[in-house]
């Protein structure tokens, strides 16, 4: 199997703005480009033609059209497309399950609200265990994707959680670092449990020893990973707080965040934790989702 990137795309500028991203992620990995759209993507003013003949005619004019752009931005990447017949969030996850990377488009609401990821991205998310980038698109519709990047890159962030093993989503982190030679900072949100941090008795050196602790954890969960990529340099943060606020505090001036979603097996809908939950709505940056056992 070749090895490639995926975008899924359906025309609106949420999912151009993905193509744009996934075209100079693809190019800066050496990989070639597959932009796929499934023909069940929810009705929406993107697609304004009714039956299969004329949707089948509009998706593939909008492919081509978006691989055209996307081969002006980056000239000599090798771009191919596919019209599926299916449910997106199925497309998509087998989609992905072939690619090094899945990349979607959410669409911005407002500094309360967020981001939306739809009917499509959870559902997609939820059902593969490949990296999925969701890349936030400008509020106003008319905006188009800013120029290729090709660096040097702001930080990338990552979330932790020094009392979970979290393999995959370092290794994700520390070689996407490494690929854009950019700063990576590791955060880890925590707080004294309530009962003692509301303790009027309790003194400050009992802080200390307990952030020292956190401090340590973090820099023995990071230490094998310094050690297998030395050229990365790594800022750690323990930061006293939510770890999903913290995390979207330190998303403003990122280029990308990385966070991670346990792999689990539910009849009851999309789970995927509720800090990455919150990331993936309130990031304005780029956020990748890791999955990880």
């Amino acid at each position: 199997m070749t090895r490639h990137l995926t975008a899924g795309v359906d025309g609106s500028p949420q999912s151009r703005w993905a193509a744009a991203w996934a075209a100079d992620e693809a190019a800066l990995r050496s990989l070639p480009l597959r932009l796929v759209y499934a023909e069940d993507w929810p009705a929406s003013i993107t697609m304004p033609v009714t039956g299969p003949e004329k949707q089948q005619r509009w998706s593939d004019d909008m492919l081509t059209e978006v691989a055209n752009d996307l081969r002006k931005r980056q000239p000599g990447l090798e771009i191919t497309t596919r019209r599926l017949s299916a449910r997106p969030p199925a497309a998509l996850s087998v989609e992905a399950g072939e690619a090094d990377l899945l990349v979607l488009g959410s669409r911005g609401l407002s500094r309360i609200t967020g981001f939306l990821i739809g009917s499509v991205g959870m559902p997609t998310i939820s059902a593969t265990e490949r990296p999925v980038v969701l890349v936030r698109a400008a509020t106003r519709a008319e905006d188009v994707p800013p120029p290729a990047r090709t660096g040097p890159y702001r930080d990338l962030v990552v979330g932790v959680d020094v009392h979970q093993p979290c393999d995959a989503l370092l290794a994700f982190a520390f070689d996407e670092a490494a690929r854009r030679d950019c700063t990576l900072r590791a955060v880890y949100g925590w707080s004294l449990p309530l009962v003692v941090a509301q303790d009027p008795l309790l003194d400050h050196g009992v802080r200390r020893e307990a952030a020292a602790e956190v401090d340590r954890a973090l820099a023995d969960l990071l230490m094998p990973w310094r050690q297998k990529f030395p050229s990365v340099d790594v800022v750690e943060q323990a930061l006293v707080g939510s770890a999903g606020e913290q995390l979207i505090h330190c998303a403003t001036d990122a280029d990308l965040v990385v966070v991670g979603r346990h792999i689990r097996k539910s009849p009851l809908g999309a789970h995927i934790g509720p800090i990455t939950h919150a990331v993936t709505h309130h990031s304005p940056a780029p956020v990748a989702i890791v999955a990880h056992s």
